[in-house]
């Protein structure tokens, strides 16, 4: 792996900072100068920061939050609202997979393999999201529209699959399942077929579904779904 990316993972400081240290020449491989962008082999190579030689990279960690409501999927908020962070254990290098709207509730993995988190976003991996909108108007009229898709300012969304059950007068919860990954645009997505969204919520990313984890709450993944999630 990257040296920058082996020192994040040990634990010594972030990413970007580590390619500082790199930079300025304070880390060394087997008694040589490191170089940014540099691979080493973190069971064989000796690499030292500042002459302290760093241990093997902690293993790495997935978990999924049931994100709720009210929270906001970033690091800091200079609102001082809470985030998806405070909800979850401290590890370094840690970061989210697919951003959740601070209204929206449910599914959110994070990581602390950054690699895998960019690889599972990155638009041409088509991963598959299903969320449940529960929403007021025509929703079945509405399904239909949106099933031959709608074109938004930022290009076509077409969902995989949308199924609408009627949960009383005028309102409706579907079931959605995309895979563009645009921003808020299962919101989007609703509006422009005339809905008002009440509560939306992602049940599903890729295999990992969010079953009956209480609201705020995390577990780690399972070793099924990490092997399913690493063939993405």
């Amino acid at each position: 792996m990257r040296i920058q990316r082996a020192l994040a993972r040990a634990g010594v400081l972030s990413r970007r900072k580590a390619e500082e240290l790199v930079a300025n020449g304070r880390v060394t491989v087997n008694g040589s100068q490191a170089q940014v962008g540099q691979t080493v082999d973190v069971d064989k190579d000796v690499i030292k920061v500042d002459g302290e030689r760093i241990g093997a990279p902690a293993p790495l960690e997935w978990f999924v939050l049931h994100k709720p409501a009210g929270v906001i999927t970033s690091r800091h908020d200079p609102e001082g609202r809470k985030t998806v962070f405070d909800l979850v254990p401290a590890k370094p290098g840690l970061t989210y997979v697919g951003r959740l709207d601070f209204l929206t509730e449910g599914v959110l993995l994070l990581t602390t393999d950054g690699t895998a988190a960019h690889r599972l976003t990155h638009p041409s991996r088509e991963v598959e999201r299903t969320y449940v909108a529960s929403v007021l108007g025509d929703g079945d009229i509405a399904a239909d529209e949106a099933s031959q898709g709608v074109e938004l300012e930022d290009g076509l969304v077409k969902p995989k699959k949308i199924v609408a059950t009627k949960i009383g007068r005028g309102r409706w919860d579907l079931t959605i399942t995309i895979a563009e990954g645009k921003n808020r645009e299962v919101r989007r997505l609703c509006e422009a077929v005339g809905l008002e969204v009440d509560r939306l919520v992602r049940i599903k990313f890729g295999p990992v579904e969010l079953g009956d984890l209480p609201s705020g709450k995390f577990r780690g993944l399972t070793k099924p779904e990490l092997a399913a999630l690493s063939k993405i």
